[in-house]
């Protein structure tokens, strides 16, 4: 977990991130659109274009949006300036840090359910 406060790129102090894994039923997005994220800034729509394509999921807006909302909360994310109706947002260091941190996680957990059913199921 990142310290007591991070900078991202613009040297702006941003929260104490808790992590992904404190979302409860929004990890699943959260961890989407973070991943979206990694490759660079996106809007709303093109968050939803990219998850869509990488992952075959689509998030409904209100999912999308206040998955985007808590994540600013957290200080994963940024909403940068528009000159547009779009709002583009950009992974911050320490949402590139959470984000690091639950996919190892992730990683550990489909390791061991897949050594798992290879053991007693033959499948893997």
């Amino acid at each position: 977990m990142p310290g007591p406060s991070s900078s991202n790129p613009q040297g702006k102090a941003t929260p104490p991130a808790a992590g992904i894994g404190t979302f409860g039923r929004y990890a699943g997005p959260a961890t989407l659109i973070l991943s979206s994220l990694a490759e660079g800034e996106k809007h709303g729509y093109a968050l939803t274009k990219d998850i869509e394509s990488f992952a075959g999921v689509r998030l409904a807006p209100g999912t999308l949006y206040e998955a985007l909302s808590r994540l600013e909360g957290q200080g994963l994310i940024e909403a940068l300036e528009s000159h547009d109706r779009r709002r583009p947002y950009r992974l911050t260091s320490v949402g590139a840090t959470a984000l690091k941190e639950h996919l190892a996680t992730q990683r550990r957990v489909a390791d061991e359910g897949l050594r798992r059913l290879s053991g007693r199921w033959g499948l893997a």
